[in-house]
């Protein structure tokens, strides 16, 4: 085979009989492999995947090229943990989420979806100006179904343990979760608003609630799958007690290939094709370490760095915990642009300097780090789009007195766009976000038109200087 077949090659033999009627065990696409060209010269691991000395393929390339590959051997380990597991059900589990009627919430460019756990889920936009009514546009994407307070005991308890007997007769469902397949528990809520593109049937959704032990219930996702049928991801410490439940990371297992006499250390073809990957890298600006001053890497300390929340960076919900300064320090170092906040979901992530620029960025262990600059501040820039934009977002308490809820701000003069030929630009949205722990900042980015982006910042910190904006939105360390 050529050489980028045979590393599918080597995935696909393992599961037939190899030479002299060995049989190999089968591998799931689940589990990732890397292939590793170690020479003559191998040292196998003497911890983690265990491996045998029988248990090996011969490969041949197109060019004769000759390899023997040794496999490791396969375990979870989790089975009969998983088997002698008597605590309670995963319904059992979320009740108390269900009982506390506590609700979640999750801010886009538009839309705030509200989670309301066990009773319905709304999506809604308000528009408010001073001294002017609250106008909400809303849609119930799920309700749970009207119960008889007659019938209630028994109805609540099939309201948080519906799909407990169902799931221990069948399969646990799994849902790919950045690239990581990750069991959850649905709830099934109906009876929403109606769809006028589904001759007015309701809305529906499947709340899909997964394992996360530092979570607090954050919504990590909402999609639409099919026209008003929707699917939202909750992360809870909950299910975690749940062995069957528990986010595992997928450990990368090594497949040793040593070359035999007259092959080359790597096919040639195989390092034809790296070589030709590296030259087609992503046509983003990337910044040398011999270009970033030497102010740039005292930056980057430890406790300005993102920090995964959870043990897999895979799950990370782009909550954060800053740093432990007082709340005066830290917002005047906020303020200043001499504090950033970092964070960001999957394989970009954000850095936001209040009045200096917004960054994306993505750091890899081979290639350094990749950088793109969003949107860098202006001030008269800025105060130009506030007279065009709502640079204030208020909030109407109950007394009738208002306070600011959210500020939104320009940053323009970005790296040019490939797709428009423009500078990208983005509105950072600060917003206030009550939390256990005060210094906590949830970051997410979102690309409404090409290369015009919305950073939102939400934060405990930020509800201490919202009160201070002026007409442009602008902020100032509280008096």
């Amino acid at each position: 085979c050529p050489a980028p077949a045979l590393l599918c090659g080597l995935l696909a033999a393992v599961a037939a009989v190899a030479e002299g009627g060995r049989a190999l065990p089968q591998l799931s696409d689940d589990i990732p492999f890397r292939v590793n060209w170690p020479g003559t010269e191998l040292s196998l691991p003497t911890t983690g995947v265990l491996y045998k000395e029988d248990n090996y393929i011969i490969m041949t390339t197109v060019d004769k090229e000759k390899y023997k590959c040794l496999l490791p051997l396969i375990a979870s380990g989790n089975e009969e943990e998983e088997k002698d597991y008597k605590g309670p059900t995963p319904g059992e589990l979320l009740e108390p989420l269900f009982k506390q009627s506590s609700c979640s919430y999750r801010i886009e460019s538009y839309w705030t979806y509200e989670v309301c756990h066990g009773k319905h889920i709304r999506q809604y936009h308000e528009e408010k100006e001073t001294g002017q009514k609250i106008n909400i546009q809303e849609y119930y994407l799920g309700n749970m179904i009207m119960k008889s307070p007659l019938s209630e005991p028994e109805e609540s308890q099939e309201l948080c343990c519906g799909y407990d007997l169902l799931l221990s007769l069948t399969q646990i469902p799994t849902k790919n979760i950045e690239g990581q397949m990750t069991p959850y528990y649905p709830v099934e809520l109906g009876n929403g608003t109606p769809c006028s593109l589904r001759q007015n049937l309701p809305r529906s959704s499947t709340v899909m609630y997964i394992c996360h032990p530092e979570a607090k219930h954050e919504i990590l996702s909402v999609a639409e799958v099919t026209t008003c049928e929707y699917e939202v991801v909750i992360l809870t410490p909950l299910l975690c007690n749940h062995p069957k439940y528990r986010f595992r990371a997928s450990p990368v297992n090594d497949i040793f290939c040593q070359s035999l006499p007259g092959s080359p250390l790597k096919p040639h073809n195989l390092e034809q094709l790296e070589k030709q990957q590296e030259m087609l890298k992503m046509p983003f600006r990337r910044v040398k370490e011999e270009e970033m001053p030497s102010t740039k890497e005292e930056k980057f300390s430890s406790i300005h760095k993102p920090v995964a929340v959870g043990s897999h960076q895979l799950l990370t919900v782009g909550t954060t915990h800053i740093s432990k300064l007082t709340d005066e320090q830290l917002i005047k170092e906020f303020l200043s642009g001499s504090y950033c906040f970092h964070g960001g979901v999957g394989w970009w992530k954000y850095e936001f300097c209040y009045g200096k620029y917004v960054h994306q960025y993505h750091e890899d262990k081979e290639s350094g780090k990749t950088s793109v600059v969003v949107g860098t501040w202006s001030k008269e820039e800025h105060i130009e789009w506030s007279r065009k934009n709502a640079a204030r977002t208020f909030y109407l308490r109950e007394d009738g007195s208002q306070t600011v809820r959210m500020v939104s701000h320009f940053y323009g003069n970005g790296d040019v766009c490939d797709l428009t030929d423009k500078p990208r630009q983005v509105t950072v949205k600060l917003k206030c976000k009550e939390s256990d722990s005060p210094h906590a900042v949830t970051i997410y980015m979102l690309e409404p038109h090409s290369c015009q982006y919305i950073l939102g910042v939400e934060s405990p910190v930020i509800c201490k200087i919202l009160d201070t904006a002026d007409e442009y939105g602008l902020l100032s360390v509280p008096s």
